[in-house]
């Protein structure tokens, strides 16, 4: 018996600000998994990806930021609960403008905002730190 495959499609974004010359990112941490990661999740019915993004920065790290550009996308699958499932998650650049890492929702445990240089060697998924380093790039070089 083969398993069909289900599509799910996700946005998230590197929300970022300069700190005496250098830039930080906030990493949300997930205590059950022990993981650092960047903010994500599902796009809901009428948003747009762009809309998703914002959202989900918002909800994940209690931060509101601009879009400045599109990172790119990474896309993977996995297996849970009994089904496959291959997953496409769409990344922006976002420029801080308001908001405390400590109104993150429930969906994390901490937020913290980190270097980018710490972030790089902290972040658990390689797709995530190829995203970071495209984000670092932009971030550098004036975007």
């Amino acid at each position: 018996m083969s398993l069909k495959t289900r599509q799910l499609v996700s946005a998230g974004g590197v929300i970022f600000r300069i700190v005496e010359d250098h830039a930080e990112v906030a990493l949300c941490f997930k205590r059950r998994e022990k993981i650092w990661c960047l903010p994500k999740g599902l796009i809901e019915q009428g948003e747009t990806v762009e809309e998703s993004a914002l959202r989900e920065v918002k909800e994940e790290t209690g931060l509101k930021g601009e879009i400045v550009k599109k990172i790119g996308q990474v896309q993977y699958g996995f297996y849970g609960k009994g089904q496959h499932y291959f997953k496409t998650v769409h990344f922006y650049l976002l420029k801080y403008y308001e908001g405390s890492v400590d109104n993150h929702d429930s969906e994390v445990d901490k937020v913290e905002w980190v270097p980018i240089s710490k972030a790089l060697q902290i972040l658990a998924y390689a797709n995530e730190r190829e995203v970071l380093e495209k984000a670092k790039n932009l971030v550098e070089h004036g975007l």
